[in-house]
């Protein structure tokens, strides 16, 4: 299609569509945004929106099969929607480097930890089913345990299971999280927290970079800041581990995100994947740090042109996570102008509007934004961040 109108459709309007919607726009190529939701934060940004659901396949294809400028489909940041990408590309003819195996890796944590174990990976002892099998199965596992739905994303349904006692409310709350009705329940593991963010080519790890995780303290474990490049011995261990799940589960090409775990003994472990761009503007920071606009290339990707990878930069960089305290209406945001003008700030990403409902900061879909940074030092990057977080201030108010 060089040469002619070319337009993306981007499963799924939450902001982790955003960059991908953006980025799309800096390349010349139109968007269609498809959601249930008129007021979700990537619609505004899109040429176009179909207000369909994502899970809907036979009616989204139906509404894209006419489309002859229809180039790609892609679903960024979401693991819900990837099912739909791949079979919306097969059935549509576009290009696509997922796999099933890779989709089923992404969406289903119970056979992700089944994975693992096949291919001698290190993890926790883990059950996987139904919720009585759950019930039953988990009490030969030690505690404390993580329960969580095999099938949500963003912390929705997590939680910390010191007890059996606590079992039976940890393993309900999680099924009412998941689509299936399964859980997945593993032996928790303490140590220190990274997201590994890759991209994929001939089913290999082209480029990645390790970021170290800041969570909100248990039981919530949710992300509030992503600092890249973590420590260089760790990248080493992680990349093999991503080259034998892309070769195990057959992911071609494309974005792959893992929450990595190093344990006190050292023993790095692999917590979750995702085959597609990492949340909280995870890919966006992997190309700062690499002078690389690995957006750009995921869409270009999506097209079924070759992605260029090679790096031209080192930088240090990091993504901080904007959260609101309290439930309530969002009235209104200052600073903004000056924070766009701070040195080092290369982005604020805002999720919500004056207007709109917002939810405490209790899982990840409820930010209220992100700030992107870089630096040349660690120490550099830290002071921009907190400047910029000091001059931002979100007014909230009760709900009428």
């Amino acid at each position: 299609m060089t040469g002619a109108r070319r337009t993306l459709a981007v499963l799924g309007g939450a902001d982790g569509a955003i960059s991908t919607i953006r980025a799309a726009a800096r390349l010349g190529v139109r968007t269609i945004c498809v959601d249930m939701r008129a007021d979700a934060p990537g619609v505004a940004h899109a040429d176009e929106f179909l207000d369909l659901s994502t899970r809907d396949v036979p009616r989204v294809a139906r509404a894209l099969a006419e489309r002859a400028d229809l180039a790609g489909v892609v679903s960024p940041a979401s693991d819900v929607n990837l099912p739909s990408q791949l079979a919306l590309a097969e059935r549509l003819g576009l290009p696509c480097g997922l796999s099933e195996g890779a989709v089923r890796g992404s969406v289903d944590k119970g056979w992700f930890r089944a994975m693992c174990a096949r291919l001698g990976l290190p993890g926790p002892r883990h059950v996987s089913g139904p919720e009585e099998e759950v019930l039953r199965d988990a009490l030969d596992l030690d505690f404390p345990l993580m329960v969580k739905p095999v099938d949500s994303s963003g912390s929705r349904g997590v939680s910390l299971c010191h007890t059996p006692d606590e079992l039976p409310e940890a393993v309900r709350l999680a099924r009412e999280w998941s689509l299936s009705g399964r859980v997945v329940a593993e032996e928790y593991l303490e140590g220190a927290h990274y997201t590994a963010e890759a991209f994929v080519i001939g089913g290999k790890v082209a480029l990645i970079g390790l970021a170290e995780r800041e969570l909100t303290p248990p039981p919530l474990f949710i992300t509030v800041q992503h600092t890249m490049p973590g420590q260089a011995a760790i990248t080493d261990a992680v990349r093999p581990m991503l080259d034998a799940v892309c070769a195990e589960t057959g992911l071609r090409e494309g974005p792959l995100s893992a929450d990595v775990l190093v344990t006190g003994t050292g023993e790095v472990v692999l917590v979750e994947m995702g085959a597609r761009l990492g949340g909280n503007g995870l890919a966006e920071l992997l190309g700062l740090v690499h002078g690389v606009d690995v957006v750009e290339q995921y869409v270009l990707s999506a097209m079924g042109e070759t992605p260029r990878l090679t790096p031209t930069a080192a930088r240090y960089g990091a993504v901080r996570v904007l959260g609101a305290e309290r439930d309530g209406k969002l009235i209104r945001v200052d600073g903004e102008g000056e924070v766009r003008g701070l040195p080092g700030i290369v982005d604020l990403v805002l999720a919500a509007a004056p207007g709109d409902h917002v939810d405490r900061y209790t899982r990840a879909g409820a930010k209220l934004g992100y700030l992107t940074a870089t630096a040349a030092d660690r120490d550099t990057l830290a002071g921009e961040l907190d400047e910029a977080a000091a001059l931002l201030r979100f007014e909230i108010g009760d709900v009428q």
